[in-house]
């Protein structure tokens, strides 16, 4: 994976998405240079799952623009920028749970399949071909079959043993944290331009985060370029070469790491809110930071503690 560091990959012109009364997304401009890892932070309810909808294709913007290479892609449907090479996990995981763990990262790699997709003008004859070619399976398709599975097994081996030794287990008997790692080993098999990660490490304990951390910055040292949605502070602090900072639909703050912890803008809204820094299904905390007992949490982690101090 190559970059060249600061030409802008992705770029975001006043993106506004509305549901209602409510604008989960307002004006919001962002951009991110190849090979950056940035970082979008702020309380619960921000906008920042519908920033990557949008971003992603998932969901169309009710104003505003996203670029992608240098091309608009706004409004394309998920299947397209997939082909461009934008990949993104979820905040809530999902894989094929019926799928094996093996399976479930060639998925991830459909968008690159060359021998079984024969293009015929008309598509009726196209679907026919592609199914002869399955069914056949001629040399190059072999080939083609071969190669991505050295690839999966590849991108498996970045999880050490956490994924390797279930390579035939179907994925709905993996742990959370297993579903976490499979959902990003099917991201990478894309072979993405730009990773969108949403909340990576939700649900894991201290030693699966410091897990994760290092995966996530040994993708930023081969060149890849990572947009991160996290609410562990510490961990966004050591890994982003930028952070923004949403609340309320907008951004409030951007720069360098240290500089946001201590923007008096960015303690404020974090102070404003309950369960700073907490996180979904982390330690009984739900979004609205209730724990399952609806007892209120009121915590900081290191890095909101210290910008306040």
């Amino acid at each position: 994976m190559t970059s060249q560091p600061g030409k802008p990959l992705l770029e975001v012109a006043g993106l506004t998405r509305r549901f209602g009364g409510l604008t989960a997304v307002n004006g919001l401009d962002l951009t991110v240079g190849e090979g950056e890892l940035v970082s979008v932070i702020g309380p619960n309810g921000a906008g920042k799952t519908t920033l990557f909808n949008l971003i992603a294709g998932l969901d169309a913007p009710d104003a505003g623009a996203v670029a992608f290479a240098g091309r608009d892609v706004t409004g394309l449907p998920a299947e397209r920028l997939a082909a461009l090479g934008l990949a993104r996990t979820f905040q809530h995981g999902r894989v094929f749970a019926n799928l094996s763990v093996l399976d479930n990262v060639l998925v991830g790699a459909h968008t690159r399949l060359r021998a079984v997709r024969p293009r015929p003008r008309l598509p009726l004859l196209g679907l026919l071909a592609e199914l002869a070619l399955a069914l056949l399976r001629p040399a190059r398709v072999r080939a083609e079959e071969e190669r991505l599975r050295a690839e999966a097994l590849e991108i498996v081996g970045l999880f050490g043993e956490r994924l390797a030794p279930r390579l035939d287990k179907p994925a709905h008997s993996l742990s959370y944290a297993n579903r976490r790692r499979l959902e990003i080993a099917r991201a990478l098999a894309l072979r993405p331009r730009l990773l969108l990660l949403d909340e990576p490490t939700a649900g894991m304990n201290p030693t699966e985060t410091a897990e994760m951390l290092a995966i996530i910055r040994a993708l930023k040292a081969r060149g890849l370029t990572i947009l991160l949605i996290e609410h562990k502070l510490d961990l966004v602090m050591q890994l982003s070469d930028r952070v923004v900072v949403m609340d309320h639909g907008a951004r409030i703050a951007e720069g360098l790491p240290a500089a946001v912890a201590a923007d008096p803008a960015v303690i404020e809204a974090y102070l404003g809110h309950k369960a700073v820094g907490s996180l979904p299904g982390q330690d009984g905390a739900d979004q609205d930071g209730a724990d399952r007992d609806g007892k209120q949490l009121v915590r900081e982690t290191p890095v909101a503690a210290r910008a306040a101090g």
